[in-house]
């Protein structure tokens, strides 16, 4: 058998029905992509501490002993058998056939026990477990240590299929398997040593030690990393082929006047980045760069310039926010730094000067159409706007820059349905995020993005201390503090406090923030969440008492919002109660003080955010993450880390670490299982397979770009990504 299509029925009609129901593995590629969890050996057994309530676990481990007991309440007996890792102990009961499972389940007998988590007057239990002993080894001793030292692939399993089923299922496929087409060019394989996919299958499968388990990761893994850095080299040639009107800087116009007024110097890097995007905007080909850089480092300045270069050349830029707060907070800023150059029409407008529009879902009727008869008659160069920018009523007399800012909130068909907006050819396309990125993830999610980083901060930006405040353990901290904000406020600065909730009703709107599942945050007996509402009442009446507070979240009146961040930016509201509304884009220079309530509900990203709301001009800030997580929990560690650093591109890796990569090519998109199994981008060693395969990759599409010569590759494509992958790739 070489076709890796093939239906499971070639091993058993039974077993195939039950592969597909529980695990959705359908055929013969299907179930050998099923890969193993992880290895274990007769002779080592599984640590029982690390077993969490409700997971369904496959474990070794020796019966330590056996005890039989009858029913309470109806005939029979219950055999209780009590399993050891030498260490900890696990609880095997049996409510049917006590005897058997007695007779077999003797005092110093190994082997595999599968099923669901329970806990039961505080101790850990499977209630009729599959299980499967080891068979005894008798003879020499090395056969016997041998036989002990074999490693046994542990698969993910489900309720109605154990590992050893899955075990059991491959070892038959893998009996009937051939040599198969391989989608890695022979020389390719060749020069980073990797064995041929019919072998890797059976080393990882069915390995005799743990070399034989490398060799098979390392070449899936670079099955995966070559199949995506082929899609993506691809759309980078494709794209590098279209047509874009260029809009070269022009001498004497926007760009020069507003450069000339700047009241501070531009960074190095600020220089160096613009530099490289006003070059691109004058070249044929559209511009596909991706700007990221750390909180505060000036990205939306430098996206400012190359949409004055691009108004300067006769076009329009438009600017797309995720929320409306956002996006006037970008209205506000822009026009307050253009100054009379964004008054055209206007009495004491500057010459050659533009329109700044905002567009949003929030608009009256009147200001509505004002907005649209601005884009559409190219009275306005530069277009603000949240999602109300992609409905087809929106048009553009001349869209020449599609500038999107915190990419990873929109989908790929909202960025796609604005750049259709563009008449004539395709326009240059700017996406900015504050989420520093690892090289890893940049050479994959962004891999046909060009990307810049800007890595230095603008002079006068101040320092932020972080400390970790825990609530639960010392109270009295939190009581520090709240005064510490007293303080800051007595000497005319202001503050925020952010909880992870508007309220304790109903779902959050998608600005409220996405919230660390409670497992994850290592805190026993975990009450709900902090709300915005139940706080600010708790602040007014108690240790904020006197001060003049203001809430700030999603479920607000656009205009309500847009007040309380007027007031708040005048300087009227001393702290503001919010969710993560105030997460980006929020430039309060006055605001000395970020407090994040149960901060351990939060990811590092956020959190490192958030901390960026403050610090942003000539006053030191100071960052206090509330939590009741436990020192030496995952949450804690989390935290203390946050605290440790300011770098961004530091923890953006710790995040990666803790969110795990997910399906690079948009699993959102697709609702289909990972792209990526084998690979795992935070693995230095996997950085290095992506490196490199990027490398084979644009080599070989420069030299076939339709992969005539690779009919197995392309096949294999086709297989991997999926039609609606594909369709991601070319939309993205």
């Amino acid at each position: 058998m070489t076709d890796l299509n093939e239906p499971l029925k070639v091993i058993g009609e039974r077993t195939a029905k039950v592969l597909a129901s529980a695990l959705d593995l359908h055929t013969v590629g299907d179930l050998l992509r099923h890969y193993p969890r992880r290895y274990d050996r007769r002779g080592e057994l599984t640590d029982l501490a690390g077993l969490v309530e409700g997971e369904q676990v496959t474990v070794v481990a020796e019966v330590l002993r056996g005890v039989t007991r009858p029913m309470r309440n109806r005939r029979g007996s219950i055999f209780e058998a009590t399993v050891t890792d030498g260490s900890g102990q696990l609880s095997l009961l049996f409510f049917h056939r006590a005897g058997w499972h007695r007779d077999r389940l003797q005092p110093g007998r190994r082997g595999l026990f599968a099923g669901k988590v329970s806990v039961y007057r505080g101790r850990r239990q499977l209630a009729h477990p599959e299980y499967e002993l080891f068979e005894t080894e008798d003879g020499a001793e090395e056969r016997a240590r041998a036989y002990a030292d074999a490693l046994i692939p542990i698969y993910p399993a489900a309720e109605k299929v154990t590992s050893w089923a899955i075990a059991k299922a491959v070892a038959t496929v893998l009996g009937m398997l051939g040599d198969l087409p391989d989608p890695l060019p022979e020389e390719l394989r060749r020069r980073h040593r990797l064995v041929g996919l019919a072998e890797a299958y059976r080393l990882l499968h069915t390995p005799r030690d743990w070399d034989d388990v490398n060799a098979a990761r390392k070449r899936l893994k670079w099955d995966e990393a070559f199949a995506v850095q082929v899609a993506l080299a691809r759309r980078r040639r494709a794209a590098q082929q279209q047509p874009a009107r260029p809009r070269p800087r022009v001498p004497g116009r926007l760009l020069d006047a507003f450069d000339a007024n700047l009241p501070f110097t531009l960074t190095e890097g600020q220089r160096e980045v613009g530099e490289v995007i006003a070059a691109d905007l004058a070249s044929e080909h559209p511009m596909h760069r991706l700007l990221q850089g750390d909180v505060g480092a000036g990205k939306t300045l430098v996206a400012l310039r190359a949409m004055l270069q691009v108004v300067d050349a006769g076009g329009q830029a438009a600017l797309l926010a995720p929320t409306e707060v956002l996006a006037q907070q970008h209205q506000r800023s822009i026009t307050a730094m253009l100054g009379p150059l964004a008054r055209a029409g206007q009495l004491d407008g500057a010459e050659h000067a533009t329109r700044v529009a905002l567009l949003t879902g929030s608009l009256g009727a009147a200001a509505r159409r004002e907005a649209l008869l601005d884009a559409a008659s190219g009275r306005a160069g530069i277009v603000i706007g949240t999602h109300a920018l992609l409905q087809e009523q929106v048009s553009f007399a001349d869209l020449g820059l599609v500038v999107v800012d915190e990419q990873h909130r929109f989908g790929v068909e909202q960025r796609d349905a604005l750049r259709d907006k563009s008449a004539d050819g395709r326009p240059h396309v700017l996406v900015m995020t504050a989420t520093p990125i690892p090289r890893t993830v940049a050479m994959t999610v962004y891999g046909d993005l060009d990307v810049v980083a800007l890595r230095q901060l603008p002079e006068g930006r101040s320092p932020v201390a972080t400390h970790v405040v825990p609530a639960r353990d010392k109270p009295h901290y939190l009581a520090r503090a709240w005064e510490r904000i007293r303080e800051e406020v007595a000497q005319g600065r202001q503050a925020y406090v952010v909880c992870p909730r508007i309220d304790g009703d109903g779902e959050e709107p998608e600005e409220a923030g996405q919230l660390v599942p409670d497992a994850e945050a290592g805190v026993q007996g975990r009450r709900a969440p902090l709300a915005v509402v139940d706080l600010l009442a708790e602040a007014e009446q108690g240790p904020l008492r006197g001060l003049r507070l203001a809430a700030l979240h999603g479920r607000l009146a656009p205009d309500d919002k847009d007040k309380v961040m007027r007031a708040f930016a005048a300087g009227e509201i001393d702290v503001l109660v919010a969710t993560t509304v105030v997460e980006v884009g929020v430039n309060v220079p006055n605001a000395t003080v970020m407090m994040i309530m149960d901060a351990d509900r939060f990811g590092v990203s956020q959190l490192h955010q958030l901390r960026g709301r403050v610090g942003r001009g000539s006053l030191p800030g100071l960052c206090l993450l509330v939590t009741e997580a436990e020192e030496g929990s995952p949450a804690r560690r989390r935290l203390d880390a946050v605290a440790s650093t300011t770098d961004g591109f530091e923890l953006s890796r710790l995040d990666l670490e803790q969110r795990r990569e997910g399906d690079v090519l948009g699993a959102a998109q697709s609702g289909r299982s990972a792209t990526l199994r084998m690979l795992t981008v935070t693995q230095q060693q996997d950085e290095e397979i992506i490196g490199r395969a990027r490398e084979e990759a644009t080599a070989l599409v420069e030299a076939d770009p339709e992969l005539a010569d690779h009919p197995v590759l392309a096949r294999a494509l086709d297989e991997l990504l999926g039609d609606d992958r594909a369709e991601y790739l070319e939309k993205a």
